[in-house]
């Protein structure tokens, strides 16, 4: 069962603009966590990371990158979640361990980590994007909540299955929770897991994978790109 149980939006009166005024947190955010792996799925600007990033500030985690014990970039301000203020959380039991990843801090993370930690004598600048990535997951995820922002941009798909099983076997486990923000078809695809699609309509569970904007697109892409290409470059071709 999860850690984290809940995830509800506090009175709005005195929230005027953003980010309440997302589409997506218009009718309130009141979410019941009930599966150890939760995927945020949407457009660009819907909503998905400015939600994590609030359950990161809640949670004490390094907002560039990491857990309540990873301090660096001291000099630099940390970026703070205005919906933090908003939002609660509801725990059983509490955990404070686990850490927040967003792809494009992965960099820093890693220089930090590599002056404090061993992986296998091979520092992860050593080691290419995705290889570092599934390095750091398989050392450092144990038990603790993981709040994920587009890992995938660091996996190609045969990393992406490689880092599901990660998932697989530490929560099944029941060490680890997940609550991932994902544009990826395959991560979507993870089996049981609680898929939320934030849309104009606000925050919606969806109930099947196949039922995902991304995953009809990339589908229909693959199974014919070139009626996509008709159609994207019809202009083109008739000038």
């Amino acid at each position: 069962m999860p850690f984290l149980k809940s995830i509800t939006l506090k009175q709005t009166e005195q929230i005027v603009g953003y980010p309440v005024n997302i589409p997506a947190f218009l009718n309130g955010i009141n979410i019941d966590v009930r599966t150890n792996v939760t995927l945020f799925v949407g457009e660009n600007g819907s909503g998905k990371s400015t939600l994590l990033e609030a359950i990161a500030t809640l949670c004490g985690f390094n907002m560039t990158g990491g857990g309540r014990n990873h301090c660096y970039n001291q000099d630099e301000p940390q970026t703070h979640s205005e919906l933090a203020n908003n939002i609660k959380l509801s725990w059983f039991p509490k955990v404070t361990t686990g850490f927040f990843m967003r792809a494009e801090s992965f960099f820093n993370f890693a220089t930090y980590l590599d002056d404090v930690a061993d992986y296998g004598n091979k520092s992860l600048h050593a080691q290419s994007h995705g290889e570092s990535f599934l390095s750091l997951f398989t050392n450092r995820m144990q038990k603790g909540i993981y709040l994920l922002d587009e890992p995938e941009a660091a996996l190609s798909p045969q990393r992406q299955l490689s880092f599901m099983t990660i998932i697989h076997d530490l929560e099944t486990a029941g060490k680890a929770q997940f609550i991932i923000a994902t544009h990826s078809p395959m991560l979507l695809c993870y089996p049981q897991a609680t898929i939320l699609n934030f849309g104009e309509d606000g925050i919606t569970e969806v109930a099947h994978y196949t039922e995902t904007e991304h995953y009809r697109i990339t589908k229909t892409f693959l199974d014919a790109p070139e009626r996509y290409f008709q159609y994207l470059f019809s202009d083109e071709e008739s000038e």
